[in-house]
């Protein structure tokens, strides 16, 4: 219907314009539909599930080009690259003495979930249903990973597989969030009912904005302070430009360098985006220019790229890999959910003494859908905050992010080489040596104090 034979800076423009107005759309879903609502539907989910309907992979009634896989591969650059700079400064002894087992119950879950759905796919579902060997692991790509792990990851499975990646990993990632919005909700009843929540009693207690999205003026949030005067260059240009400029030289970095000039392939341009806004914060902090640079606006241009990402992650799935995959996909989320349920609730009653079900419905979010599902449900069992769940775990991945950065990169070369399956009992084993730690440091509750806490 729509004439995309030439891609122009019209065409990006054309393409920024229905995205946006899409996630308008999408946000008018959320605040105005009660059963939109009550699943806590984010609207770019929404966004995306309009762009495939009715985008150039559906009735191509969207004046969209098919370029909305080549935007998620950029925009995750773009988060990744924001990442360092929108954390604090890492103190490994804190994090050491203080917060060992929620390090402990973080790291686990990320190699336990890749390494356990992974090797099932490997063993089970490639010789039952003739489908590849990273099939399985593509479960964990959009559980844990989300949309932006699917994007990053896609484009080095090479060509022949590259679409086939990305569709199942969009999907995935899609199923995730929504299973991890209407499980989390369906667990937080039974467990207020169970009297297993510290702070909240009753499900019904939970504020009206949570559920709508719109926040009445007396509890708004400042999105930052401005920390370079206008007269100069805008407050959000310089921190924006911070981020795109990192993005970019991580680019130059894996494209132009590694690739263009010195002939080494397969590594990704998130993983160098994360190197150079790791680079870009240490000299930020060496030379104390960090206190110019506000974390909170950082973390707002990560938020909607993110957003932006889930929408055009979406937008491109193929669904004929996902109707040619059907019956294989099904068994496996299946097992990804089995997985998931078990790894976050039985592992959490043995590693938190106290909130153990807050920290636990934080990390089912998240391992299923985004941080941000997360963050959601742990705001209706600790609407204030008060398990310090959110603080504790941002502290606690710090160590844990440059392994994922590791993990979503290792994958797809283990596929091309071959060792994909001793790849994901290689971190089989270490989830195990995790756990093994936890209990010679003390860490780990054994089931004789859970009777008794009974």
């Amino acid at each position: 219907m729509f004439d995309f034979s030439t891609f122009t800076p019209w065409s990006l423009f054309c393409d920024a314009g229905v995205i946006f107005g899409l996630l308008l759309i999408g946000k008018i879903c959320r605040a105005k539909i009660k059963a939109i609502q009550s699943l806590f539907i984010p609207p770019s989910l929404i966004a995306g599930v309009l762009a495939l309907a009715f985008g150039p992979n559906g009735l191509g009634w969207l004046p969209l080009s098919n370029n909305l896989g080549t935007y998620s591969a950029i925009l995750i650059a773009v988060v990744f690259a924001a990442l360092p700079l929108a954390s604090p400064a890492m103190k490994m002894k804190e994090i050491g003495s203080k917060l060992g087992p929620m390090w402990a119950y973080s790291q686990f879950g990320m190699f336990f979930q890749w390494a356990a759905i992974g090797i099932l796919g490997i063993l089970i579902l490639t010789p039952l249903f003739k489908v590849p060997e990273f099939f399985g692991i593509m479960c964990p790509v959009g559980f844990y990973g989300g949309h932006g792990t699917a994007a990053a990851m896609a484009s080095e499975f090479g060509e022949g597989y590259e679409e086939v990646a990305r569709s199942l990993g969009m999907t995935t990632a899609t199923v995730g969030v929504i299973l991890g919005v209407i499980v989390g909700v369906l667990l937080i009843k039974i467990a207020t009912r169970k009297h297993q929540t510290s702070y909240v009693t009753d499900f019904a207690e939970l504020p009206n904005e949570l559920r709508s999205g719109l926040v009445p003026e007396e509890k708004r949030d400042v999105l930052g302070k401005a920390t370079v005067s206008s007269i100069s260059i805008d407050h959000f240009a310089m921190h924006l430009g911070l981020v795109i400029f990192a993005a970019y030289c991580g680019y130059l970095l894996s494209d132009v360098l590694l690739k263009g000039t010195l002939n080494i392939k397969g590594v990704p341009v998130f993983l160098t985006a994360y190197v150079v806004g790791m680079i870009f914060k240490l000299l930020l902090d060496a030379t104390k220019a960090s206190r110019f640079v506000e974390q909170k606006t950082i973390s707002n241009i990560s938020g909607t790229a993110t957003d932006l990402l889930v929408t055009c992650g979406v937008g491109a799935i193929n669904l004929k890999v996902v109707t040619a995959n059907a019956l294989p996909l099904v068994v496996l989320l299946a097992i990804g959910v089995a997985v998931t349920l078990f790894m976050c609730f039985y592992f959490a009653r043995h590693l938190y003494k106290k909130d153990w079900f807050e920290k636990a419905i934080f990390a089912w979010g998240w391992w299923t859908g985004t941080m941000a599902i997360g963050i959601a449900l742990l705001r209706i069992v600790d609407p204030k905050n008060e398990s310090h769940a959110l603080d504790n775990y941002a502290m606690a991945f710090m160590p844990c992010a440059p392994i994922e950065i590791i993990l979503i990169w290792s994958v797809p070369v283990a596929f091309k080489g071959g060792w994909l399956l001793w790849l994901c009992v290689g971190y089989l084993v270490l989830s195990l040596l995790i756990l093994l730690l936890a209990k010679k440091l003390g860490w780990w509750i054994p089931k004789s104090e859970l009777k008794a806490a009974k």
